[in-house]
């Protein structure tokens, strides 16, 4: 008898509890959302959250705010989001170094992707620029690599840094192309465009919004860029694509996850909120100034994607032989 009573009180309290649950969801969200980001205030991740979350609070009906955790290329940020309350109101945006590379290159991290996040829609794409000095007598690709082969381990590339997303796409361009070019990192965009303007480096993968400036200034050329499609900057570019090389298409992107166990319906509206943000006009005309293109999909389709880009950089590290341990 007692035993019965027991179960009854117990049945009772789970569907309370579900009942609870599932009110909690319809009504989500009830509260703001916080909405990491990984990296300091004026970088891409910084606008594009920012940018981003100003739509996505009239999607939601509740503000999003924009939370800079920088630190160790967003690996800080993203471990602090894989111990979050998977209650859907601690979301990040995150891009392909802690999403993707620093997996490929053997970091030792506090978080697995696969199993600690939650994939909720790719954001964004940002694609490259190959940009020269303008004393190097290179005018185009084909000139530029005649040039490296003629004097093999004389030219050198800047990176944001060691494992950073163009160091990779510089490895990847070294092997596609079977030149020797030698990798110079640097801390950060800055310095190494600076170097790249004073001619102490040949060449660089950058956003090609980030060095239209300096090409229109005469102080840096563009050869190509790495995009699917001419960059609506710079439609006189040619893609490596349209160069013979499709296998130089890419760079870096962005997207939003969430901790491992927010409830499907919850997902589910976050990423129709992001979905409909990204359609903006005036996200796409902010974004697409500075040489980033919106783009989304389905959870799932994110999740692959995330799968396929750790793959595909830990191919090309394995090949360069570029392995970080921390």
């Amino acid at each position: 008898m007692k035993s019965s009573r027991f179960f009854r009180q117990l049945f009772c309290v789970a569907l309370v509890s579900a009942t609870c649950m599932a009110t909690a969801q319809a009504s989500y969200p009830e509260r703001p959302i916080r909405l990491v980001a990984g990296y300091p205030p004026g970088g891409n991740i910084d606008i594009i959250s920012r940018i981003m979350a100003e739509e996505m609070a009239r999607e939601l009906g509740q503000p999003v705010v924009v939370e800079n955790r920088p630190g160790a290329s967003g690996q800080i940020a993203t471990t602090s989001l894989a111990r979050a309350n998977p209650d859907g109101y601690t979301v990040m945006l995150g891009a392909s170094p802690e999403l993707a590379i620093a997996k490929s290159l053997g970091r030792h991290l506090e978080y697995d992707v696969q199993k600690d996040l939650q994939a909720i829609t790719l954001a964004s794409l940002i694609s490259f620029a190959l940009v020269v000095t303008p004393e190097l007598e290179a005018n185009s690709l084909d000139q530029l690599v005649a040039l490296a082969k003629a004097k093999p381990g004389a030219m050198n590339y800047a990176s944001f840094g060691l494992g950073s997303s163009n160091h990779l796409f510089g490895e990847l361009f070294k092997n596609t192309l079977g030149i020797d070019i030698q990798h110079v990192p640097f801390k950060g965009s800055s310095a190494g465009l600076t170097e790249l303007a004073a001619g102490r480096v040949q060449l660089m993968f950058e956003n090609i919004g980030v060095v239209l400036p300096l090409v229109e200034a005469g102080k840096l050329k563009v050869l190509a860029v790495t995009s699917k499609e001419r960059s609506p900057l710079a439609p006189n570019i040619p893609t490596m694509s349209e160069l013979g090389h499709p296998e130089l298409t890419g760079g870096t992107w962005t997207g939003f996850v969430a901790p491992k166990g927010v409830p499907a319906e919850i997902i589910d509206k976050l990423n129709g909120a992001i979905q409909k943000a990204a359609r903006a006009h005036n996200v796409q005309e902010q974004l697409g100034k500075k040489g980033i293109t919106p783009t989304t999909s389905s959870p799932e389709e994110f999740d692959a994607f995330i799968v396929a880009e750790t793959k595909r950089w830990k191919d090309v590290a394995e090949q360069a032989n570029v392995k970080i341990d921390q």
